[in-house]
């Protein structure tokens, strides 16, 4: 069929044994893959058979199983030329039911004769297949695209988690154009590394340069500048903008930056709200401070306006810079581990499960369609990196969303999370963590 083909093309050697015999492939083989800049780790398997017994095929079928165990993505090929087969069809459901990831490959398209098998593998239910030649390397690109995909996704996931312990610090530096995000990145690491310079948009890419803040890594992100979307019908802008985003989704701490001479518009509320819904934590930067002639009234003209337009987030610090001088740079980099020690707080169920009693015991909650009094039971903390409660109750579905920023606003003020997104999950049902009845 062509997996040992793809193998070997991806991990760039003649690794696996090819030949048109089927049935070559017996043991699992792993190598490290590349397709343009992304890198991998490639496992190629035995062609599956409906065994289970103790023959060969089985013990061969029990290599594959364990293959799908530890991978992230599967590659699911089939023969295009062959056309659709029943066994095609009952391992496509097999897959799927593994609850893997499956990118559906249709081998041996060099010619119009696999057409009709990419057309027929759409009954698969895998969504589009791609087209491609193991052999001559035909539809690399579109593979290249949809395993990238995969990677992006995975990287997020594991951020979240908080499965990159011991990683630098992710620190996007990200606002309009011209708001000296380049030259801040300058001053940091301390050498002219990034292009500066009074014309908007010199930036197009996000540009990642490691460096180390008082012994802690961290790795600084210099953005594109994101101007309104109305305004933005360049190609190359587009592309640019939409890296910038992608730099926010993997960032742990955001640093947006603002011109202090014209603070806080309607763009830069548009880019901080980005930052919050991506559940990042954000700290703002006023630069160019050092031109700012009523100081106390600009910064109070900027918290009032966080007050009004961002009050689900009560709390952003907010630092007066300026990049060119190296003005309060240290503040900033405080402010930026401030920060990120609270995006990462956890809070023991204990403790939230005492606060929830005495929140509603103060505040009950309303009552239901029913006519009944709302009950919320438990409560406990799922995540952090941004900080996730769930709180079980019954018909939790009804509670009003008055109450659900009530009680968002609690744990903001009496943990201490101030200046992070938090997100509360609302789950009906009993306890799930709650003793099971003999």
């Amino acid at each position: 069929m062509g997996k040992s083909t793809l193998f070997n093309r991806l991990v760039g050697k003649r690794l696996a044994l090819v030949d048109d015999t089927p049935g070559v492939t017996r043991d699992r083989r792993e190598g490290d893959g590349r397709i343009a800049g992304l890198s991998f780790r490639v496992i190629d398997t035995a062609g599956l058979e409906d065994k289970t017994d103790d023959s060969l095929e089985a013990r061969m079928r029990a290599q594959t199983e364990q293959a799908l165990d530890d991978a992230d993505l599967v590659l699911l090929m089939i023969d295009a030329r062959s056309g659709l087969t029943p066994m095609d069809e009952y391992f496509a459901d097999w897959v799927r039911h593994r609850g893997k990831p499956v990118v559906l490959l249709a081998n041996k398209c060099e010619s119009t004769a696999g057409d009709a098998g990419v057309y027929d593998s759409y009954r698969l239910g895998l969504g589009d297949p791609i087209a491609i030649s193991a052999e001559h390397g035909d539809g690399m690109a579109d593979l290249f695209a949809a395993v990238q995909a995969h990677a992006e996704r995975h990287q997020e996931d594991a951020a979240e988690d908080g499965d990159d312990e011991g990683a630098p610090l992710q620190l996007a530096i990200i606002g309009r154009p011209n708001t000296g995000k380049s030259t801040l990145v300058n001053r940091l690491i301390g050498e002219d590394r990034l292009l500066t310079g009074p014309e908007a948009g010199i930036t197009r890419d996000s540009i990642a340069v490691d460096w180390e803040y008082n012994g802690k890594p961290l790795r600084l992100v210099d953005t594109a500048g994101m101007r309104r979307r109305s305004r933005v019908d360049d190609k190359l802008e587009k592309l640019s903008v939409a890296d910038t985003q992608r730099s926010i989704r993997f960032a742990n701490v955001a640093v947006l930056m603002l011109d202090a001479t014209v603070m806080l518009e309607k763009q830069d509320l548009t880019i901080a709200r980005q930052v919050i819904d991506e559940g990042r934590a954000l700290v703002i930067a006023a630069n160019k401070w050092d031109a700012v002639k009523d100081r106390d009234a600009a910064l109070r003209n900027l918290r009032d306006r966080l007050q009004t337009s961002m009050p689900q987030v009560r709390g952003i610090p907010v630092v007066t810079i300026s990049a060119l001088n190296g003005q309060n740079l240290d503040d900033l980099m405080k402010a930026v581990f401030s920060i990120y020690e609270v995006w990462n707080r956890r809070v023991s169920t204990a403790r939230l499960n005492s606060w929830l009693d005495l929140m509603t015991e103060a505040h009950p909650p309303p009552l239901t369609s029913l006519g009944r009094r709302l009950r919320l039971r438990y409560m406990t903390q799922v995540k952090s990196r941004p900080p996730t409660f769930a709180v079980f109750g019954s018909r939790t579905e009804e509670l009003p969303e008055s109450y659900r920023r009530f009680l968002i606003n609690g744990l903001r003020s009496d943990f201490n999370l101030g200046g992070v997104p938090i997100r509360l999950q609302l789950r009906s049902g009993k306890n799930p963590y709650a003793p099971k009845k003999k």
